[in-house]
């Protein structure tokens, strides 16, 4: 077989002869990110090559991981670029709750988690009797519980010869803490222990860039610690369609599957840690997400997410134990996943509902907008609701941006042009030395070169005046934000199309029910982009409608907190099953109106001057 060497020192192996380079690198552990999912598109995976690889596109002497595959002779791989972990500016989750409304947020008295613990008696065994510890057991659990079937896994009953006998004592009634979970005539058991212990859920929200989690302290409802870290899964695709086109085999959906855990794991151990508590003492878990993160999560093909006529697996998650997900938490604590309504409409979304009160609002419409690599939007009230996703592109992620980044340190956040002589001045997240531009940023420069006329309507830099920050190069020009970073023109239409995406699709929804934005009570803003938006800059390019700014209502990461309020309120994981059934979902792909939409909004700020009068 022939051998393949990493250099300079990443590790040598021999391996068969067509083996994807790709699966070579990473069996090395070698971190290598893929934000087009292995489409070859990117180019962020550009090798040096001294040998052979099989991958016809490449230039010689080069080659992309995602697309070549190994030849019949030795061949030495050379990194352009060694991946990093970027440390995010991310959203302090403790804070997400005061954004929603505190009539919707349950009062410790009204607590209803999914585990219940309760203190029982268990009667001494008695000789003769003819009852087993089981027996004794149900028969304490069925009068405390007035009723029901007792059935509980292997390991608890493997437990009960010890915690029935306290201290080694043979004849003497067994005071025990039970937790369980009561479906209809079933009592299911989580754990027993011979004394009652704090117990703790969490509140989780898979999001396709970032994951966020929240432990929460069961007695009292209070959060007590929070993390958000990125999702492990970015390096095989920016967004869901890059990571459904990169999960083609088994293999990489258990490397998917695997990224996501390792994620969500450890950010439990650093709170569990923090806080220094056993991780076997977290009996609830709530989970938000899209679909496509919810596949993923689970292992489960979601290639028929995308094609026509658009099946997911699920839309309603059974509810699955920890240990059957892979969480590392009580390996019986059930896992309830917020429902999804479309195979871009998931339970993300109508979590973020819970807190806004869309869905309770009888005589006002509102809408619901998060912002992303992919933009969901919801409209409606009491009476009816319609949602619908559209695909904005990573540019608001940095993504598909010549000199993008996420936005974490280093990232310009904010760019001031100046009308005279087209320089600009910088902000830069950390006050750091500049190394890419983030979403926020690209908005803010877009409209910033917008208002002081460098760009034009079409996005097309400036020509006709001079500025030692435009360089021309044949067809396309470049806007040099310092000596080491430039965006070009086609950066620009990237972000023009990603706001007319989110923009066509308002219109559309607005459409179906003959209304315009002038009949919108409020805009809420969830996601952690649309919380850094700056709604003048959004206007001003067109991402959002010239409303008044008391009608926009920024919600931070809406999906967590709506996690939250499922994990402690038996009524609000009511209110999201009767939301994901009220809503119609709205497939933009055969709405023939919005095509029209999306070609009108192609420019700044839009076709239709009347949309933006206060520009």
């Amino acid at each position: 077989m022939p051998i393949v060497t990493f250099a300079p020192n990443r590790g040598v192996v021999d391996v068969p002869v067509g083996t994807p380079l790709l699966d070579v690198a990473r069996t090395l552990g070698i971190p290598v990110e893929l934000p087009c999912g292995g489409k070859g598109t990117c180019k962020k995976c550009l090798v040096e090559i001294e040998g052979k690889v099989a991958d016809a596109n490449a230039p010689i002497g080069y080659a992309l991981l995602c697309r070549a595959h190994v030849a019949d002779v030795p061949v030495t791989v050379r990194l352009l670029s060694d991946v990093t972990d970027e440390q995010g500016k991310f959203t302090d989750a403790l804070e997400d709750l005061r954004l929603v409304d505190p009539a919707l947020l349950p009062t410790p008295e009204q607590i209803s988690p999914i585990v219940t613990t309760s203190e029982i008696t268990v009667a001494a065994p008695q000789m003769g009797d003819g009852l087993s510890d089981y027996d004794r057991f149900c028969n304490a659990m069925t009068k405390h519980c007035d009723g029901g079937q007792v059935c509980m896994a292997l390991r608890e009953a493997r437990s009960l010869p010890d915690v029935l006998r306290p201290d080694g004592e043979t004849n003497v009634d067994a005071a025990l803490s039970v937790a369980y979970v009561r479906e209809d005539e079933t009592i299911r058991i989580i754990d027993i222990t011979q004394a009652p212990e704090q117990l703790y859920g969490l509140a989780i929200d898979i999001g396709t860039t970032t994951i966020a989690v929240q432990c929460v302290d069961m007695g009292t409802g209070h959060v007590v610690a929070s993390k958000t870290d990125y999702n492990g899964q970015i390096r095989c695709g920016m967004d869901v369609i890059s990571r459904i086109n990169y999960a083609r085999t088994p293999q990489r959906r258990t490397e998917l599957q695997e990224c996501v855990l390792e994620t969500i794991n450890g950010m439990i151990g650093d709170l569990t840690g923090s806080l220094h508590i056993d991780r076997q003492r977290i009996y609830n878990v709530t989970i938000a997400a899209n679909t496509t993160m919810v596949h993923l999560l689970l292992g489960i093909n979601p290639e028929y997410i995308r094609l026509e006529p658009y099946t997911p697996a699920l839309f309603a998650v059974p509810m699955f134990g920890a240990a059957d997900i892979g969480l590392e938490v009580h390996p019986n604590a059930p896992v309830y996943f917020a429902p999804s309504v479309g195979s871009y409409v998931g339970g993300d979304i109508v979590s973020g509902l819970l807190g806004t009160g869309i869905s309770l609002a009888e005589d006002q419409v509102s809408m619901f907008l998060d912002i992303g690599t992919n933009g969901e939007l919801l409209l409606g009230n009491a009476e009816f609701m319609i949602a619908c996703a559209c695909s904005a592109g990573p540019a608001f992620e940095g993504g598909d941006i010549s000199s993008g980044m996420r936005a974490s340190e280093g990232a310009i956040e904010r760019v001031e042009v100046d009308k005279a002589t087209g320089m600009c001045e910088l902000s830069v997240i950390g006050n750091a030395t500049p190394v890419g531009i983030c979403g926020s940023g690209m908005i803010s420069l877009v409209a910033s070169l917008f208002e002081t006329g460098w760009i034009d309507q079409a996005g097309r830099l400036n020509r006709d005046k001079s500025c030692s920050a435009i360089r021309v190069d044949g067809k396309m020009a470049f806007y040099r934000l310092t000596e080491s970073i430039s965006i070009n023109e086609a950066d620009i239409q990237n972000l023009i199309r990603a706001k007319a995406a989110i923009f066509s699709a308002c219109c559309t929804l607005l459409a179906n029910v003959g209304l315009t934005f002038d009949d919108l009570h409020t805009i809420y803003i969830a996601g952690g982009f649309g919380r850094y938006l700056d709604i003048d800059m959004a206007v001003t390019i067109g991402l959002l409608p010239a409303l008044p700014a008391e009608r926009y209502v920024f919600l931070g990461n809406a999906s967590l907190s709506g996690a939250y309020m499922a994990l402690l309120s038996s009524t609000h994981r009511q209110r999201l099953q009767g939301i994901a059934q009220q809503i119609t979902y709205v497939d933009l792909s055969t709405e023939p109106g919005y095509m029209d939409q999306y070609v009108a909004a192609l420019f700044l700020p839009h076709t239709d001057a009347g949309l933006f009068k206060r520009i």
